[in-house]
């Protein structure tokens, strides 16, 4: 049988509701996509001549979704060809790969991914057969003939896709050179995102040498709390200047404290000395975010926060094949009392935008949308990683929005790595709210013209709003 996709897929079978949802859709799914987060690199668009390499390249090697799936039913990844750190043999045959990805294609039924990979592969790659061990190999070729196109470079799926504006995630000692070669060529919508999280980990091995690097990019010499704050303002200024209209925070817990001058100086200076330990890493990481939100409310980059991963859950892989292998694993977190003091200074301030993420569900009603319903500088941010999903949407909906309202979330945004993901991704999350607004409608909550309006304000025009666009 030919490999087609539902025309309805993500909509509810309910006939009206359907209806309605294809009519919402229909609307909003042409749209231009405004991608605020997410993790493409800038070097993959910042070369005119890149290309993806092979389809192994694209598909599998950089897709920590697919290794964790894989890796679950007991496929090593070297044979995926993900090389151990110490070196030895891992596999370099991409059709190889390839082959092993294909007989394994059955277990992503039923997941946002496996709904991604057919999106991209039918309706991007026009692959008109499901993948298999047995046509592992004719598909490869199909998909590495479209690649060696010009349509299929990745300067050209990006003018195809209609991407308004694609942020990045950069290390705070990024040079982004590559941002820079985006703009001189006529790509200023490619924006730096700010990434401090490395400066803060007082007790990792590499901390001084990432001191370091920021005091050569700054131009100011850390020696100290009060140079430390100095060189990062600078930095922010610099991401600023190419466009950045936001910084990212990653961290297991969203505690905040502050500090007072004394405590900051002596935490950093005990780091200098190469003494820090885990809770002093803790004590400082709380401290900055507060300086964070006041350096926001300055400077007017929007705040993400993305807490509740334990990354790299299995230390025998992390110390075999380095980070971002797929063996992490969402924490319950607390948020209501660990952001208090962060709130309590900025949260009402209305130069401070504040964009929550989350990987516990159970705090979406009884944290989350109250803490937006209430705080004018939280937004919350969609379902994040694990939730990224048809049924995570709609769990996200159900609990988000009688108490939140639609207009202190920030829209959707994609997080990807995987570039020819990306309007896949949009495009499952404009089905989901259009089906689900398609519901209230029916449920005579919604008038049909509210829910037009709220279909274009969830595919585009709450993150334009969320991430301050057109207000600078």
């Amino acid at each position: 049988m030919p490999w087609s996709l539902s025309p309805d897929r993500c909509f509810s079978s309910d006939p009206a509701r359907r209806a309605l949802a294809r009519a919402l859709y229909e609307q909003v799914k042409a749209l231009p996509l405004f991608c605020p987060h997410g993790h493409v690199p800038p070097s993959l668009l910042a070369e005119p001549a890149a290309q993806f390499g092979s389809p192994a390249e694209l598909f599998i090697l950089p897709d920590h979704y697919i290794l964790r799936m894989l890796a679950s039913q007991g496929v090593p990844l070297e044979q995926l060809g993900i090389a151990p750190r110490a070196g030895g043999w891992h596999e370099t045959d991409h059709r190889a790969i390839w082959q092993r990805f294909a007989a394994h294609f059955h277990l992503f039924r039923a997941t946002p991914t496996g709904l991604w990979l057919a999106t991209v592969l039918v309706e991007l790659f026009g692959v008109d057969e499901r993948l298999t061990a047995a046509n592992a190999q004719r598909i490869y070729d199909h998909l590495q003939a479209r690649l060696a196109e010009p349509a299929f470079t990745p300067r050209a799926l990006f003018r195809r896709f209609q991407i308004e504006l694609l942020a990045t995630t950069d290390a705070a000692t990024d040079p982004l050179d590559h941002h820079r070669r985006l703009h001189a060529d006529g790509f200023p919508q490619v924006r730096p995102t700010f990434r401090p999280d490395a400066l803060l980990a007082l007790d990792a091995p590499g901390w001084r040498d990432t001191i370091s690097r920021l005091s050569m990019l700054s131009g100011i010499e850390v020696v100290g709390y009060r140079s430390f704050i100095s060189a990062i303002e600078q930095r922010r200024a610099a991401f600023k200047a190419l466009g950045s209209l936001a910084t990212d925070h990653g961290v297991e817990t969203p505690y905040t404290a502050r500090l007072s001058d004394h405590e900051a100086e002596t935490l950093f200076a005990r780091a200098l000395r190469g003494a820090a330990t885990a809770n002093d890493t803790a004590r400082f990481t709380a401290h900055m975010l507060i300086e964070f939100a006041r350096m926001s409310c300055e400077d007017g980059l929007v705040m993400q926060l993305h807490a509740g991963s334990l990354r790299n859950h299995h230390e025998a892989l992390l110390a075999r094949f380095g980070p971002d292998k797929g063996a992490d694993i969402p924490l319950a977190t607390e948020w209501t009392r660990n952001l208090r003091p962060l709130l309590n200074a900025y949260g009402s301030d209305p130069r401070f935008r504040l964009i929550l993420f989350t990987l516990d569900e159970s705090t979406y009603s009884r944290e989350l949308a109250p803490l937006a319903g209430y705080y004018s500088a939280i937004r919350l941010g969609p379902p994040w990683w694990f939730f990224d999903s048809v049924q995570g949407m709609r769990r996200y909906f159900d609990r988000v929005i009688e108490t939140a309202g639609f207009y202190n979330t920030a829209g959707f945004n994609d997080d990807t790595r995987a570039f020819c993901s990306i309007p896949a991704r949009h495009d499952v999350w404009r089905r989901v709210s259009c089906d689900w607004l398609a519901g209230q409608v029916v449920e005579g909550l919604l008038a049909e013209d509210e829910a037009a309006e709220l279909a274009g304000e969830l595919a585009v025009g709450l993150a334009r709003r969320a991430y301050r666009v057109g207000e600078r």
